[in-house]
């Protein structure tokens, strides 16, 4: 009787365990993204709704189905905002059109880049006087804050930056006049002008910079990260993310 009553105490410890594991594995099953959603087309808030769009948003979503999460839930928040997240361990990722950085990286873990950027100067299409970064010295610049472009303006000679939490809101600042140029990244600046934005504005000069987004993951969380990649080298290899580019950018990622 006490052996049977060993076995029977034995078989619900076992159990509990496997109620417990599953429990713990269920846990897992959620990523949960922190984005900056007003940086189109990357992220951005869909028109008369509360969800998020875009090729980050796309994307992400593509890597945790791929890594066999059942549920992809994305946080808007300040891109300023995105690294502390990660490191109080609020968000899983982070993916927001960051670029890397030696200084970000020494903060986070980055994925394999997913995508090729620079930096593009804007201004207004009756400027004639700015056509390069050269004529930006001592000119008013606006740009959205703690990204690569303000990091380019500060290091021009006498300019006066104005700094907003989106890119819109400094195309905003140039629409009024209130400054002479912005300065952002290439592809969020053209897709504006494709949404209306060359009404009045227009990019001029080279692009500034190469850089390269990528996905960012807590320091201490090298496993994740090291999962990201794989995810993200199959969507490669696969067409997928081919297909999410096209969908995007209107054209094939260059090889």
């Amino acid at each position: 009787m006490k052996k049977k009553f060993q076995i029977v105490c034995l078989c619900m410890f076992v159990f509990a365990l496997l109620v417990a594991g599953c429990g713990g594995s269920k846990a897992k099953k959620e990523l949960i993204v922190g984005t900056e959603p007003a940086f189109a087309p990357f992220e951005f808030q869909k028109e008369n709704s509360k969800d998020f769009v875009g090729f980050d948003i796309d994307l992400i979503q593509a890597i945790a189905k791929q890594m066999g999460y059942e549920k992809c839930t994305i946080q808007g928040m300040g891109f300023d905002a995105l690294i502390p997240a990660l490191d109080a361990k609020n968000i899983d990722v982070a993916i927001a059109g960051m670029t890397i950085t030696d200084e970000r990286a020494k903060k986070v873990n980055f994925s394999k880049p997913y995508y090729k950027s620079g930096l593009a100067i804007v201004v207004n299409k009756d400027n004639n006087a700015i056509n390069d970064i050269a004529d930006l010295k001592g000119k008013k610049i606006a740009v959205q804050i703690g990204t690569t472009g303000a990091m380019e303006a500060e290091k021009i000679a006498g300019a006066k930056i104005t700094s907003f939490n989106t890119n819109g809101e400094a195309c905003l600042e140039l629409k009024n006049k209130a400054v002479d140029a912005v300065i952002g990244d290439l592809p969020v600046e053209a897709y504006f002008l494709q949404q209306g934005g060359k009404d009045f504005a227009k990019i001029v000069g080279k692009t500034l910079t190469s850089e390269d987004y990528g996905i960012a993951v807590a320091k201490s969380n090298t496993a994740l990260a090291k999962d990201v990649d794989k995810a993200l080298d199959t969507l490669k290899q696969n067409g997928e993310y081919d297909k999410l580019y096209k969908k995007w950018f209107g054209e094939l990622p260059k090889k």
